[in-house]
């Protein structure tokens, strides 16, 4: 049984690190996530075949790209300001010292931002997420994708933006995590 289950999980793995795009792959698919004129500008980051963050592209904007995890299930791409690079690169670092819980890796973050280890992002700092079923390097698409947005504003509260705490309807802004250093506006559509 335990052989069984070790050759059942070597062989999951083995699958996660050969659905790895090329380095070219991945860095068309992860700058989908930017809008188009910050696309060829974006610092772009993605994964080796050991599941490492590398290096693709070095950036000349405001902008860093994120490539899917070839680790974790589904597709999903990212990009944000550069001024938020700090906190998920913390991020990042937490999940590689076994901090999986995203609650966890927040309570850190955010408190390592009251103490001043980590720097706060710029007001308004942006982050797009390109979810998808994946990416058709044919065609350089994304394959049924789903665009979100979220506006970083440490310390924003419903009273200094007027915003609800909880969705209200497909689209409508809400604020998440009020009043912490890591409050952010959701904007999430509706799913096609």
């Amino acid at each position: 049984m335990r052989a069984a289950l070790l050759a059942l999980c070597m062989s999951a793995v083995g699958s996660a690190q050969a659905q790895t795009l090329s380095s070219d792959d991945q860095l068309a698919s992860a700058v989908l996530a930017a809008p188009e004129p910050s696309r060829a500008g974006a610092h772009v980051y993605g994964y080796d075949t050991d599941g490492r963050i590398v290096t693709l592209r070095e950036g000349s904007n405001e902008l860093m790209c994120l490539a899917d995890n070839p680790m974790n299930d589904g597709w999903s791409v990212a990009c944000y300001h550069r001024s938020l690079e700090p906190y998920m690169a913390r991020g990042r670092e937490l999940v590689t010292q076994g901090m999986t819980n995203p609650g966890g890796r927040n309570a850190a973050r955010w408190k390592e931002m009251e103490e001043g280890t980590l720097p706060r992002p710029d007001p308004m700092a942006v982050l797009y997420v390109l979810h998808g079923s994946g990416y058709d390097a044919a065609t350089g698409a994304a394959v049924n994708p789903f665009l979100r947005w979220v506006f970083y504003l440490p310390g924003a509260t419903r009273e200094s933006t007027g915003l609800p705490e909880r969705p209200t309807g497909p689209g409508a802004p809400w604020l998440m995590f009020p009043g912490t250093e890591g409050a952010h506006i959701m904007v999430t559509p509706a799913r096609p």
